[in-house]
């Protein structure tokens, strides 16, 4: 079987603020997380295949992720279940303007565990893209199986997709994150930052020099996440700035990893030369496809739950305006 994308990574619970009881204490609703796994999520959710690489520990937890990728129609044979490990838990704090704060129990997770002789290469033999994030590059052994496959998936002309996904509390100092994620980027084809991960990663708050920066490690194609102000792309055949929905946002989790699942589904039939023979036009339409299904992922709580569907995409795209 040919997947279109298969990820290694972390796959977690997020625990989401869910209102308060009737003594006013804080409930948190159980919602399954980690960065790749939103980003096959909403590449199967749009009609693509997909397959996770991954470790969580062999609990409650666990089997009720494993649960998820299933019912989101993602292959699960390459996830390892360990008794000896507890799967990894975050918190989530949302602001009033419903932008998150993480607290992670994580010394170790499962997701840390995964050594490379449990990575299955048939898997990373089988699909088109290879997706990878940062969050794996924190420990070992996860780290160097996350290396060593990128590097295999690379030998074996696989598209290599990378997102930094920063996320300061799982580091133990901002110098060491900003090393270890440059490392990785010349192995990245498409790369997509956030704009403070931009600014942490090149010094550049200006959206042209910091992509121009990053371009220069190697990835062919540099996608900076503006959150309600759209997206930047810097490729081949231009750069520019695209605006995103106005959707009436409750719940920013996962709307950046929807955004990239959806780029990389529109890529997904085509190898890196196609990929850099893209017009700018077609640039800008997979990026404006993207813009929708990310904000759309904001108007409901959690992540894998809040992908949209493609009739979804289409009709925001056709009837929601822009934001100004």
């Amino acid at each position: 079987m040919m997947f279109d994308i298969a990820a290694i990574g972390e796959l977690l619970i997020d625990f989401t603020p869910y209102g308060t009881n009737e003594h006013g204490i804080a409930l948190f609703a159980q919602n399954p997380g980690g960065a790749p796994a939103n980003v096959l999520a909403m590449n199967t959710c749009l009609g693509g295949s997909s397959a996770f690489i991954g470790k969580v520990g062999q609990d409650d937890f666990g089997s009720f992720l494993r649960n998820v990728l299933e019912k989101s129609k993602i292959d699960v044979t390459g996830l390892v279940m360990t008794p000896d490990v507890n799967t990894t838990l975050a918190f989530v704090q949302l602001n009033e303007y419903g932008d998150r704060s993480f607290s992670f129990y994580r010394k170790p997770g499962a997701d840390m565990m995964l050594t490379t002789n449990e990575v299955k290469k048939d898997i990373i033999n089988q699909c088109k893209i290879f997706h990878f994030g940062s969050v794996s590059l924190t420990d070992e052994p996860c780290r160097t199986a996350t290396l060593d496959s990128v590097q295999f998936a690379k030998q074996q002309g696989k598209i290599i997709s990378y997102d930094p996904n920063y996320r300061a509390p799982l580091w133990n100092n901002p110098d060491r994150a900003k090393a270890e994620i440059s490392q990785a980027l010349p192995l990245a084809d498409i790369l997509k930052v956030s704009d403070e991960e931009m600014v942490f990663l090149t010094g550049e708050t200006v959206l042209e020099k910091g992509a121009v920066k990053l371009a220069a490690y190697g990835p062919s194609v540099v996608l900076v996440s503006l959150g309600c102000k759209g997206a930047f792309y810097y490729v081949n055949s231009g750069f520019g700035t695209l605006r995103t929905y106005d959707v009436e946002a409750i719940d920013t989790t996962g709307a950046g990893d929807a955004f990239f699942g959806a780029v990389l589904y529109q890529l997904r039939e085509m190898n890196l030369e196609m990929l850099k023979a893209l017009s700018q036009s077609e640039w800008e339409d997979i990026i404006d496809f993207a813009n929708a299904a990310g904000s759309l992922t904001t108007t409901q709580k959690g992540a894998i739950p809040a992908m949209p569907a493609l009739h979804a995409i289409e009709k925001c795209r056709r009837t929601v305006p822009l934001l100004k």
